[in-house]
């Protein structure tokens, strides 16, 4: 393990401070000319908070990239690409694949700072640092670490736990660690987040309490499949996700944004619906790291960005199908209309205007086109913030200055309705109903009943999935949800997976402008439309580039003391 794992540490021990300027996130804001691996830098409260402050944006650079959705959502089956990233769009990532070489490096990254930051802490803060300054750095590095060991676990299967770069810089016998003992460790780690953060962060975008409770409540609804089996979860895992999710809804102050989305309209950073964020900041096209690179790859033109590479990317037919409104036809067609506002948040359909976006063409609002014979695209809307027009100054080419959510509040609603469905097919909780409500009808969608004369019956543990797809579609999500539900009914995961049409399709609208139904035709000369998800491709391979340089990784993995 020395060689690759150290050179990840040796990395991080290696990352100075920055100095961003023109920054409204102040916390990102650094005292020039010091070091964070420098002893006589951590001797007030600021420098040592000023320490953790590169653990919101730079160490996660190279997953927010590119790796994100193609993790997330290529292999989740939510969005795919047409002619590119086609190893994670059909399900059979290498180990030479550059989004998964990138992925696992960023996630060690994060490990290897936030180590260095507890490290330095303990070892070099002075007598005028706090007790309570020091205390929230080390958890804000721990909830961090234990983060990142989650997407780790989640992604890889077992992985090695590295606590201390320095001390374990030189340990050529670290191996993996066995999923469960992962999974013990970073609920470990977070429940002490939870303990030592903040109820009410110091600064806008800092960690707080309600953060940690929000990442337990998905950690232990996780958990319950990892420590359950042959189609159960865990029940005590589950009562602990529902605890804390209820937690976080009632206590935190948190509340839903009233229109979805305004959750993807510039500037949104850190509003009253988001747990955690990264904070990304323009600092000029110069400086590489601290700005969010992601929407140039999703925006699908230069018409409506600064590059826009995202021109064969789109919703799936599998996703499309999700949304209420579109019915399947008898002759295979797709058609129809939806009044789910996440459909115009998320993906464009021809003839969907965005007042929000100047079309740089016409210099007006864009109106997105309808293009082709056979087939085109639903481009990806969220996170694509506007044009040059529109973000002149703040932006340039890979250079956004817009956030990435990690966590919001409406997924503590789906997680507790989730963990009430529990171990059996449904749920008429009215609890749980109501939570599903909020998520549900802030979509713009009619309430969900159980009984009445409307009423639809039980809630189920499909519904609550659709529901999760459609609210978190383009943020990294969906693969993650089908990794917790393998953990303990790996047949569905797969079912799920393999019924998916990943395949090209034509979008038309009834009339231009203004349309109010469209169909959907699927490409005909179009083949590679399924995946086949086994247990031999399920997870993803350990980067090539880490297996030769760290023959350990090859060993059976060891329980985590």
């Amino acid at each position: 393990m020395k060689n690759n794992i150290n050179k990840i540490s040796f990395a991080a021990l290696l990352l100075s401070v920055a100095v961003f300027t023109g920054c409204s996130k102040d916390f990102l804001n650094k005292p020039p000319g010091s070091s964070v691996t420098d002893e006589s830098f951590y001797q007030t409260d600021d420098q040592v908070m000023a320490a953790t402050s590169l653990l919101y944006s730079e160490v996660w650079f190279d997953y927010n990239d590119k790796a994100s959705y193609n993790l997330g959502d290529f292999r989740g089956g939510t969005a795919f690409s047409a002619w590119n990233d086609r190893g994670n769009v059909l399900f059979n990532t290498t180990g030479d694949n550059g989004e998964n070489g990138a992925a696992w490096r960023a996630f060690y990254v994060v490990v290897a700072q936030s180590n260095l930051v507890i490290y330095n802490i303990n070892k070099f803060a002075g007598p005028q640092v706090s007790d309570a300054a020091k205390k929230t750095a080390i958890a804000e590095a721990r909830f961090m670490r234990a983060l990142a060991y989650r997407y780790l676990v989640m992604n890889w299967g077992p992985v090695p736990i590295i606590e201390n770069n320095v001390d374990q810089m030189f340990d050529s016998n670290i191996v993996r660690n066995t999923v469960p003992s992962v999974w013990r460790f970073i609920t470990r780690e977070m429940r002490a987040a939870a303990e030592d953060l903040p109820a009410n962060p110091s600064q806008p975008g800092r960690l707080s309490k309600w953060s940690a409770e929000g990442m337990l409540a998905r950690f232990y609804l996780t958990r319950a499949g990892v420590e359950g089996g042959g189609g159960q979860r865990n029940q005590q895992f589950l009562d602990s996700a529902k605890y804390y999710a209820a937690d976080v809804i009632n206590n935190s102050g948190k509340k839903l944004l009233d229109n979805y989305e305004d959750l993807f309209k510039y500037p949104y950073d850190n509003n009253n619906e988001s747990l955690f964020e990264l904070e990304w900041v323009f600092s000029g096209p110069s400086v590489w790291g601290t700005a969010n690179s992601m929407p140039e790859y999703l925006a699908y033109s230069p018409d409506i960005s600064f590059g826009g590479w995202g021109g064969d990317k789109g919703c799936t037919w599998w996703l499309l199908s999700q949304y209420d409104g579109f019915a399947l036809q008898n002759d295979g067609t797709l058609k129809g209309r939806t009044l789910d506002q996440r459909l115009h948040a998320t993906f464009m359909l021809p003839g969907f205007t965005y007042p929000e976006i100047t079309s740089m063409s016409t210099k007006t609002a864009l109106v997105f086109p309808f293009t082709g014979t056979d087939e085109n695209f639903l481009s990806i809307k969220k996170y694509v913030i506007g044009s040059p027009i529109d973000l002149a100054g703040v932006a340039a080419q890979q250079h956004y200055p817009n956030d990435t959510y990690m966590m919001r509040l409406s997924e503590l609603y789906l997680i507790y309705t989730e963990a009430a469905i529990g171990n059996n097919a449904s749920t008429t909780d009215p609890l749980a109903v109501e939570y599903f409500n909020a998520v549900h009808t802030r979509a713009g969608l009619p309430a969900y009943e159980v009984s009445g004369p409307n009423g639809s019956g039980p809630l189920t543990l499909d519904m609550v999935y659709s529901e999760r797809f459609k609210e978190f579609a383009m943020e990294g999500m969906a693969w993650y949800d089908f990794v917790s539900l393998h953990y303990w009914n790996p047949e569905k995961a797969f079912a799920m997976l393999n019924v998916q049409d990943r395949g090209l399709f034509f979008a038309q609208p009834d009339q231009m402008p203004n349309p109010t139904t469209w169909t959907f035709t699927k490409t005909s000369w179009f083949t590679e439309r399924q995946i086949t998800a086994n247990e031999g491709n399920f997870l993803l391979p350990i980067p090539n580039a880490e297996l030769s340089q760290a023959p350990n990784l090859s060993k059976p993995p060891v329980d985590y003391p």
